[in-house]
């Protein structure tokens, strides 16, 4: 197929997002026709590039446009617009998901455990009626990548809350989502499918190494580092892993609760689902992520390897589910 890499102007770089060079390798070896095009600022130009191009295909890792992640789902809509086939999830699936107040009241409907929570700005609240107890946790609800959790955002009074409440509405201009912060073993499940979606083998964030006294959390120092160039005490001292002696039952759980929220919020091809066990081995989910980041060291990736997947394949088989979706 003639199938065009559809991406951001910050993958693009300087450096290069390495996921755009493996994917098209991964596609070119599938013997399709690749190429790859920049959501940057102008709807017009991409609109025209589209039409010029008229691939088959749409391999969509647009998380934004013109740097908003709010604007996500604005991306897929236009190609839906346009009557383009794409990978991933459709505009409802992004909307839901990539909201985290509107994602964890779906998750609540369904009846699949998250954090108790509420949204607040200036002033007016949209409150669950949960009674929230600190600890908690304070993160912008339309940002993905950790973007806005550092360890400021676990708060521990009413002073601490409103001051990193002021913060963020400064820099995000956004309403805050306040959570209860949930303590315990963090876990990131793969979903791969549709109709027949599976959950892929658990991964685990080793915080063993985590610097001492510090909420264990994957901020965003923790997942990119400092500055997001890789290097600093959260970074280093955390590590993705396939935990060994875990619970085949409590590995089942969390199958079950992963597949539930990718149903729960109608994702398409694949997603990757973060959870937190607790010392009870209750699983709740903390974040649900579509159309997840696929770099081959990703925990996605490594953990669709681990089922059976080789990159080549994995890329291959996301290409076959968006296309047997739009032939159906």
């Amino acid at each position: 197929m003639k199938i065009v890499i559809l991406h951001t102007k910050d993958a693009a770089g300087p450096p290069e997002d390495p996921v755009l060079g493996q994917i098209e390798r991964a596609l070119r070896v599938g013997g399709h026709d690749v190429s790859r095009l920049m959501v940057d600022e102008s709807v017009d130009q991409l609109v025209a590039a589209l039409r010029r191009d008229s691939p088959d295909l749409v391999f969509n890792l647009a998380e934004s446009f013109h740097g908003k992640s709010a604007l996500e789902s604005n991306v897929a809509a236009l190609l839906n617009l346009l009557g383009l086939h794409y990978t991933g999830s459709s505009p409802a699936g992004l909307i839901q998901a990539g909201d985290k107040t509107l994602t964890k009241k779906i998750l609540t409907f369904h009846g699949i455990k998250t954090a108790k929570f509420a949204t607040l700005y200036r002033g007016a609240s949209d409150w669950t009626g949960d009674e929230i107890a600190f600890p908690l946790i304070v993160k912008p609800p339309q940002e993905d990548a950790s973007i806005g959790v550092t360890q400021k955002s676990i708060v521990r009074s009413p002073q601490e809350l409103l001051r990193t409440m002021s913060a963020l509405q400064a820099e995000y201009q956004s309403p805050v989502l306040i959570e209860q912060f949930i303590d315990g073993r963090e876990f990131y499940v793969g979903v791969l499918g549709n109709a027949n979606a599976e959950a892929l083998p658990v991964v685990e964030m080793d915080f063993s190494k985590y610097p001492a006294g510090l909420p264990k959390i994957a901020s965003y120092e923790a997942k990119w580092g400092e500055g997001g160039e890789g290097k600093g005490a959260e970074f280093a001292g955390t590590e993705s892993i396939f935990p060994e002696h875990l619970d085949p039952e409590l590995e089942r759980r969390m199958h079950e609760v992963a597949l539930a929220a990718f149903q729960a919020l109608r994702l398409r091809d694949y997603a990757r689902i973060d959870l937190r066990v607790t010392d009870a081995g209750e699983v709740y989910v903390i974040e649900v992520n579509p159309n997840c980041y696929l770099e081959e060291q990703s925990e996605f990736a490594r953990a669709a390897q681990r089922a059976g997947y080789e990159y080549a394949a994995l890329i291959e088989t996301i290409v076959e589910l968006a296309s047997a979706r739009y032939s159906r």
